[in-house]
């Protein structure tokens, strides 16, 4: 346990997460007219279907694109007007509260059908290839309805933490391709946690008044004020020859080497398999990945069984009790024992420019590296330390845009369950704006790991370590915030 002159969280904030929740999905409870809204936000005919096109033909440049600007542009045409707000907004049917077909039906009568994109069907990188691109063509030819909706475009994304993530990746794709600006992204929260949208102020679940509650949403993306975001690249390096299951926000890549200012103590592998990504709340190792996975296996295969956030909280815990997150000092699995016998942690520190190796403490069961004052269902387990704890242990204050990582670790589920419940703090390992985590298997085969909320099994060699580098991207995302 931390020192008793730290305390984690402020009186009072055991119901700020169920406050925030409500006043996130409240809104004001200002009534907004329909038919104002639709006109507000909604493209002009011609661009909605231009787009829609492109990202069919994946073509801007093609005939059917371009013959949507010609029709709109013949002589004598009035020039269309551009929306005030003008947004787009992606759907994932499948996160969560399973709210999607409904959902998708509404916001399609909000505004033009071609703004609301299932995506399952329309994948993030192709509205930013094509979508954009569109309008960014149609700009360049003297359309300037097309060049204002592209300046002050916002995009929606209605879905869990992993889905906000996923478009957010895909949306910083424009900084290195100097395509600015960068549309800012607010939230109509679908999935179990929902921490992003917690933590900009979107609340924790999907309301029940939820045909009013949309049209607040969509106005307050419209019209509130700008925020940042840290998001952090994840580089897996790993011995070739094992296979990865891994979520869609990391993918395979070249052999990328770790960061050379750290040498590797042990001899690298002849040959190594690399995977990255980027995460905007956490990343963890150990039990609750596991955890995690068991949950998002199970359903995908019965979805059924899943068909809202109470429900997904109920098998979760069932979960956690099965794979003993809860027992584990009565088990004698080495795959349930401590991480310090397969991990080592290095990581430059608040003030440092230099790596450094960081203790693992010997009881520790999971590691979360944390990037927002919101984890697991608004929950703050790094905690509101007081100025004194700061500077005694070389800390800052956490933000989610401070440059830094808050790690922490969990001893097995009652010490997380009570963390949970504010009795006892979570166990503060470092502050860091890079990190590198080694592995090395010894007596376990394998360790679980996880991604804002996105969770894989991780192969475990006994003789060569697996390495996981986390730094910071260059480029904060860009957030709309729903309330202060």
């Amino acid at each position: 346990m931390n020192s008793p002159d730290a305390p984690s969280w402020v009186p009072g904030s055991g119901r700020s997460a169920v406050i925030g929740s409500l006043r996130g999905c409240a809104i004001s409870g200002l009534r907004v007219p329909k038919e104002e809204l639709r006109k507000k936000i909604t493209c002009p005919d011609y661009i909605r279907l231009a787009m829609t096109e492109a990202i069919r033909a994946e073509d801007v440049d093609a005939a059917t694109v371009l013959q949507f600007y010609e029709e709109a542009h013949v002589e004598g045409a009035d020039p269309a007007e551009p929306p005030e707000f003008p947004l787009v907004v992606f759907i994932n049917s499948k996160s969560g509260g399973r709210h999607g077909p409904e959902l998708k039906a509404r916001l399609q009568d909000l505004m033009g059908e071609e703004q609301v994109f299932e995506l399952s069907a329309v994948k993030p990188h192709e509205f930013v290839e094509y979508g954009l691109g569109c309008l960014e063509k149609f700009a360049s030819l003297g359309d300037n309805c097309a060049k204002e909706i592209r300046e002050k475009l916002r995009i929606v994304v209605a879905g869990g933490d992993g889905t906000v993530g996923w478009v957010l990746g895909c949306l910083g794709e424009l900084n290195q391709q100097d395509r600015l600006p960068v549309p800012p992204t607010g939230i109509i929260p679908l999935g179990t946690g929902n921490d992003l949208s917690r933590s900009f102020g979107w609340g924790g679940s999907f309301p029940f008044n939820w045909k009013s509650a949309i049209k607040r949403s969509l106005d307050k993306v419209a019209r509130g004020p700008i925020a940042h975001l840290d998001s952090w690249h994840l580089l897996i390096s790993m011995p070739a020859g094992e296979e990865l299951e891994i979520p869609y926000s990391i993918k395979q890549t070249e052999e990328t080497p770790l960061d050379k200012e750290l040498e590797v103590e042990e001899e690298l592998p002849d040959e190594v398999s690399c995977y990255q990504g980027v995460f905007y709340n956490y990343f963890s190792i150990g039990m609750d990945a596991q955890v995690a996975y068991g949950f998002h296996h199970l359903r995908n295969e019965k979805p059924y069984l899943a068909q809202g956030p109470i429900a997904n909280k109920i098998i979760y815990s069932g979960y956690s009790c099965k794979q003993g997150w809860f027992f584990t000092p009565c088990s004698s699995d080495p795959g349930l024992r401590s991480l310090k016998n397969i991990l080592r942690i290095y990581a430059k520190k608040v003030n440092s420019s230099t790596w450094e190796q960081v203790p693992v403490p010997s009881s520790v069961r999971s590691v979360v590296a944390l990037n927002l004052p919101s984890y697991a269902s608004g929950r703050n387990p790094w905690g509101n330390l007081k100025p004194e704890y700061l500077e005694k242990r070389g800390f800052v204050e956490a933000q989610a845009d401070d440059g830094f990582l808050e790690v922490f670790g969990f001893k097995q589920g009652w010490h997380a369950s009570m963390v949970m419940v504010e009795l006892i703090n979570a166990k503060h390992i470092t502050q860091a704006s890079a990190i590198r985590f080694e592995l090395r298997g010894g007596e376990w085969t394998e360790a679980y790991m996880q991604v804002d909320g996105e969770p894989w099994k991780q192969p475990m060699n006994r003789e060569v370590s697996t390495f996981v580098e986390i730094k910071r991207v260059e480029h904060r995302s860009v957030m709309v915030k729903g309330s202060e």
